[in-house]
């Protein structure tokens, strides 16, 4: 069962607030924890998706797990078929991988 919902990212980052408003009330309505950690990048190079330059992109969505088990849902904010963000598919990712 899922225990949080975490969102490293930074105030700079494109869609932050976005993201941080459709993690929290993704994490309400799965009745999981919601923690946002700023530019956390220690957490990124263990658990995140690396970018094609080495390091880490932000900002990355996670799910944590009572056991400890981090899943990463997805880096940055989903892109439509036509390079639109797309917070619905977003909130799709993260329900998902909540279950």
């Amino acid at each position: 069962m899922p225990k949080k919902v975490l969102l490293v990212t930074a105030t700079w980052a494109p869609f932050d607030k976005k993201l941080r408003r459709l993690c929290k009330e993704v994490a309400e309505e799965a009745g999981a924890e919601f923690e946002v950690r700023e530019e956390d990048w220690v957490f990124l190079t263990k658990y995140g998706e690396k970018a094609e330059t080495g390091g880490a992109d932000i900002p990355q969505t996670f799910v944590i797990l009572e056991d400890g088990t981090v899943i990463h849902a997805f880096t940055k904010m989903p892109l439509d078929e036509r390079g639109k963000p797309d917070p619905k598919r977003a909130r799709e990712i993260l329900l998902r991988k909540l279950k």
